[in-house]
């Protein structure tokens, strides 16, 4: 199953009743930047603080007065969502002789119309195919500390864990999900960790007249199977890539449609997480073709990070201190191949898919963006990622709606682990580590980022080499040999790609050693090996 939305049949264009309103100003504004706290968050003026982001009249929430006087002009005009940093209200307003009134209004500037909702009608939803379960492996992975269970083979590609070894899982930072629906998330027993600590930040809706955040339905999981892949903590089942961390789930996704005003929804939602001081966002949406307002509908010249407003809102949030990840999007296989949009944004991490293996998914959409800049960023497993359905079932699914969380996790517990480094600095550190750095190309980008490298590389750990153990013959169809010149490796242990324990034995003290693969079925295998230091290296082959 892709995970990525907008998979509403073709329509004719339809006539709008939502409307987005550019205002030209901030005059009179009851607020002010010598008071923040009436719009941000104490975090949030903490970390402006931290990293020397002034605060300015862009952060000045859109002039109350201004808005009031657009309802005003109809009975039936309802606000869908604002915009600070964008000066915008978008509005539903489904008689149209009424937009000449807003156009005539001193403070404003052009109207837009960005859909054709009809509040009063309720979605028309399809069940999603019941994802099969899967056989939970219980066996202990090399270290006693955490056994991730199905979560292991994707966190090792990012070369995650001795990060987490070291301490930093994510505690104390805060992810700001935006997604559509995150049904089951405090019943599911997956979460309970998460909803008990009192690390559940809270939960925002912008649908308006739809259904609840936390109470929709099967198709209005597709956030909290993404959320599982970053938040999940049950030993020996999933381990998520941030499972001490702090969350904020935000509803900017109605699965029921795909209309240009979903952009609006996704812009104010960056805004509530920045407002809220989130340190990371994910963001597993993309948008391109509006089915459902075609008029709308955009071509990759429009991929250059300005001409949307969810990519323009990306950039800004990515500036004042958030490190932004977006999925690339899952056309890399389709006529049109490329990003979609807010991953054409500055500033940001656009995460392409892989699998396990590496080897690039044949959906993860292509870069660069139009103007040319290295897109994706950063790739990460977005095939068969273990991830939780609700209710309680463990599964595989595809995308890069699933690449995105696991690398935003990780994204968390590095800068948790080196608090000094800006957001966009924090990003750079992320691209400089991944293995195509410099000879970066339009599927991977700058490639798989490695973690703990990136971490021991800034914190002085000048003995750290990134990994490995050098191996032979790779594939291997009998024999696997391990070169161990020093005699230090006790143990090597070896996992399939789901995380499955399904070797593990003592080794001799011998410069060559030699392990019987004969018995494993053919694919790819992660293999740890644990040294006489307590230490652990890892090496991946195929049978």
């Amino acid at each position: 199953m892709l995970l990525w939305l907008g998979m509403a049949a073709a329509v004719s264009a339809q006539n709008p009743t939502c409307y987005r309103v550019y205002l030209s100003d901030k005059a009179n504004s009851p607020y002010s930047i010598d008071n923040p706290s009436a719009y941000l968050s104490q975090r949030a003026i903490d970390k402006r603080t931290r990293f020397n982001i002034p605060i300015t009249e862009q952060d000045l929430p859109v002039n109350p007065q201004y808005r009031q006087q657009i309802l005003a002009l109809d009975a039936e005009m309802q606000l869908l969502c604002v915009s600070k940093w964008m000066n915008t209200v978008t509005v539903y307003c489904p008689d149209s002789t009424v937009v000449p009134q807003i156009e005539a209004l001193p403070f404003v500037d052009s109207v837009w119309a960005v859909g054709n909702y009809l509040l009063n009608e309720l979605p028309v939803y399809q069940n999603p195919e019941n994802p099969v379960p899967m056989v939970h492996n219980t066996l202990s992975s090399a270290k006693d500390t955490t056994d991730y269970g199905e979560g292991l083979a994707q966190i090792a590609l990012i070369n995650g864990i001795p990060l987490h070894e070291e301490g930093f899982r994510g505690e104390g930072m805060l992810i700001a999900v935006l997604d559509g629906g995150f049904f089951g998330i405090e019943t599911c027993s997956f979460y309970q960790d998460l909803v008990n600590s009192g690390r559940f930040f809270g939960q925002y809706s912008l649908m308006p007249d739809f259904v609840d955040t936390l109470e929709s339905g099967w198709s209005e999981v597709h956030g909290t199977i993404v959320t599982s892949a970053i938040a999940a903590n049950t030993n020996g089942e999933l381990v998520g890539t941030a499972p001490d961390a702090s969350y904020a789930l935000i509803h900017t996704e109605w699965v029921g449609s795909e209309e240009l005003v979903e952009e609006d929804f996704w812009a104010n939602g960056a805004e509530i997480a920045d407002s809220l001081g989130a340190d990371v966002i994910n963001s597993s949406l993309g948008y391109r073709v509006f089915p459902d307002f075609p008029q709308n509908d955009v071509s990759y010249e429009n991929m250059d990070g300005v001409n949307s407003i969810a990519s323009q809102c990306a950039t800004i949030l990515g500036q004042k201190g958030v490190i932004v990840c977006v999925a690339a999007g899952n056309d890399g296989n389709n006529q049109y191949y490329h990003i979609g949009r807010p991953a054409d944004a500055f500033d940001i991490l656009c995460v392409g898919a892989c699998a396990s293996d590496s080897i690039i998914a044949e959906f993860s959409s292509h870069g660069p963006s139009y103007d040319g800049r290295v897109k994706p960023d950063i790739t990460s497993q977005g095939v068969e990622t273990a991830c939780i359905y609700p209710y309680d079932m463990l599964s595989f699914a595809n995308g890069t709606s699933l690449a995105t969380p696991v690398a935003a996790g990780m994204c968390a517990c590095l800068w948790q682990a080196m608090p000094q480094y800006t957001s966009t600095e924090m990003m750079q550190i992320i691209r400089e580590s991944s293995h195509l750095y410099n000879n970066p190309d339009t599927e991977y980008g700058y490639g798989i980022p490695n973690f703990y490298q990136a971490y021991a590389s800034h914190v002085g750990i000048n003995d750290y080499k990134p990994l490995t153990l050098s191996i032979y013959p790779n594939p291997v169809t009998d024999q696997l040999h391990i070169v161990n010149p020093d005699g230090n490796i006790q143990t090597v242990s070896v996992y399939n790609a789901s995380g499955q324990l399904v070797l593990q034995t003592a080794v001799p003290n011998s410069p060559i050693l030699e392990i019987p693969v004969t018995n494993l079925p053919n694919g790819f295998y992660i293999g740890t090996a644990t040294l006489n230091n307590h230490q652990t290296a890892t090496f991946k082959f195929m049978k």
